[in-house]
């Protein structure tokens, strides 16, 4: 509740703008990048399910684990050879790159973002 008692905050992830002015939030709150992972989460979701042809996430998921894997371990040694250089631009994509292979590797294993997150709430707590 506001201070007079006549708006009430719920924090949620909305699919899209949610004030009538058309921002992400009435209360000042700006959005973040993290919905975005939100969505794409919700997509290789969707992907594992659908599998629909000429997606790179299917092609993934139909390889197996083991490619998944593989993919992850790449991109782990391809983003650990970028942070020893000093170009922010391919770093960032390394780290990109890695965040969603790690994503499609949750998925194959079961594991939802939100368990992780909950892993880390609960570190942070300690």
């Amino acid at each position: 509740m506001d201070c007079d008692n006549d708006s009430l905050l719920i924090y949620v992830i909305p699919e899209g703008p949610v004030c009538h002015t058309g921002t992400f939030s009435c209360f000042g709150i700006e959005r973040t990048n993290i919905a975005f992972l939100n969505q794409l989460n919700k997509l290789i979701k969707e992907r594992k399910k659908e599998l629909p042809e000429n997606s790179y996430t299917t092609k993934l998921f139909r390889e197996g684990a083991d490619r998944i894997v593989q993919k992850v371990g790449e991109e782990a040694v391809e983003l650990v050879i970028e942070a020893k250089d000093d170009n922010i631009d391919l770093f960032k994509n390394e780290a990109a790159d890695l965040l969603y292979h790690l994503l499609i590797l949750l998925k194959a294993k079961g594991v939802n973002l939100e368990s992780i997150e909950g892993i880390l709430k609960e570190r942070h707590k300690k």
